[in-house]
């Protein structure tokens, strides 16, 4: 497959870029589903488990009264526009890898110190947070991946 800038996209790297789209989405849908949690206060959301609600509602869960969970969905969001505008746009294609790796390390990073959290901090776990922090740790493995073949190519 031919870009515009004379580079051939492997169908390979194609399908990294693809399921890091669907990872991003997935984990945008997510972010929303805990944020609707956040501010209907609604205990049968969490699926059986009341620990949603107890993360969910902990003060670990905001930052200057922002929602980790918003800033989680325009991450996720991000990296989905990103991603899909990568073959259209020079700089994208020339850097969409690089922002997606440092989006995937700030969220991999923070989800690490979230759990940290959840574990040993609150003593609950909530299954949606540990959903957010797989998906977005295998949309930084995925990122690494991509750098490392670009580097190489």
């Amino acid at each position: 497959m031919k870009q515009s800038s004379g580079k051939t996209t492997k169908p390979f790297d194609r399908s990294l870029r693809l399921a890091s789209i669907v990872l991003a989405v997935l984990g945008a849908a997510d972010s929303l589903y805990l944020l609707i949690l956040k501010y209907s206060h609604n205990d049968k959301m969490c699926l059986g488990s009341g620990d949603c609600s107890t993360v969910n509602l902990s003060s670990y869960s905001e930052i200057y009264g922002i929602p980790i969970s918003l800033l989680g969905l325009l991450a996720y969001l991000v990296l989905v526009a990103i991603l899909a505008l990568e073959p259209r746009l020079q700089i994208l294609r020339e850097n969409g890898a690089l922002a997606a790796f440092g989006i995937g390390l700030a969220g991999v990073g923070y989800s690490a110190y979230l759990t940290y959290v959840e574990l040993y901090v609150i003593h609950a776990v909530c299954p949606f947070c540990v959903f957010s922090a797989v998906a977005m740790t295998l949309i930084f493995i995925l990122a690494i991946i991509r750098l490392v073949k670009q580097t190489a190519s």
